[in-house]
């Protein structure tokens, strides 16, 4: 049995880590509330530019363009956001585990697919895992601005239009609430979706003027639109990532406490032991002396 002087160690170094989770705890809810913020007022400008692009996608033209054109799938890339740091719950193995899942399910070797990695988390087990990473992009701040990540946005759509990959795929966690992140994905190129799906609303999309074609426009915004679901699902994923976090610290703190509580009884009681060998050491020595 552990004496009094270790169990009381115990005790305050439990305390000690309760004192860190919970300042670990209010840092990542204050971010979570910024984050979120930053993702809600960014939602307006993806839905607009989504309406712009879907206008001219189903209007009654013969535009065409290279991301909106199916072709034979040779190689598939995958964008792939996770966190820099752990200390998030499930946050990042949920995803990990159900994209390596997929992969063996859509996938006969690594041959067939590349990953645009985001986060040193996905950094590592891919490393582990032994997947094919062309990219990493990491040290994001925690309220990313759209210029950090131009590199994985010009990457992904670059290697698309070079052919380098026939279609591509993002994977992330969705915020859901505080308390639930859902792994998430969403196919990115070609907006074949996009098209059909905003074909079928056709009648709902306002009619828009062009200036100086339609042509024109869509050369210039589909590349915007590609760059905008990928920062959108990134501050997403951000939101998701302190909302997580947030919630791992706060068991953490509560485990610390019944820890704590644990503890203290059995100190209690060792040291009501210790009390009571002494007394009857003494009463024993005494009756002894008679």
């Amino acid at each position: 049995m552990a004496s009094l002087r270790e169990i009381k160690s115990r005790i305050n170094s439990t305390k000690k880590t309760k004192q860190t989770t919970k300042a670990m705890q209010m840092v990542a809810a204050s971010k979570q509330r910024r984050a979120l913020a930053k993702a809600q007022a960014y939602q307006p400008y993806m839905e607009k530019i989504q309406e712009v692009v879907g206008s001219i996608a189903t209007g009654d033209t013969d535009i065409s363009h290279p991301m909106m054109e199916s072709r034979e799938v040779k190689k598939t890339g995958y964008v792939v956001i996770t966190s820099d740091q752990g200390l998030a719950g499930g946050y990042n193995a949920s995803l990990i585990r159900d994209l390596t899942k997929k992969l063996k399910e859509r996938h006969k070797s690594t041959d067939e697919y590349t990953i645009i990695m985001v986060g040193k988390i996905g950094r590592d087990n891919a490393r582990r895992l032994g997947l094919p990473v062309s990219e990493v992009v990491t040290e994001l701040s925690d309220s990313p601005s759209f210029d950090e990540i131009k590199t994985i946005t010009r990457k992904a759509i670059g290697m698309f239009e070079n052919e380098e990959i026939d279609e591509l795929y993002m994977w992330y966690n969705h915020f859901v609430s505080a308390i639930r992140q859902d792994v998430t994905e969403n196919k990115l190129l070609p907006l074949t979706d996009l098209a059909e799906e905003l074909g079928e609303n056709a009648s709902a999309t306002p009619s828009y003027e062009y200036e100086p074609n339609e042509a024109v426009i869509l050369e210039g915004l589909l590349p915007q639109y590609g760059e905008s679901l990928i920062y959108g699902a990134l501050l997403d994923a951000k939101a998701a990532e302190f909302g997580a976090r947030m919630t791992a610290m706060s068991a953490a703190s509560d485990n610390a406490d019944s820890l704590v509580g644990e503890l203290t009884l059995v100190y209690n009681r060792a040291r009501q032991a210790a009390i009571t060998q002494e007394i009857n050491e003494i009463v024993s020595g005494a009756n002894a002396a008679n």
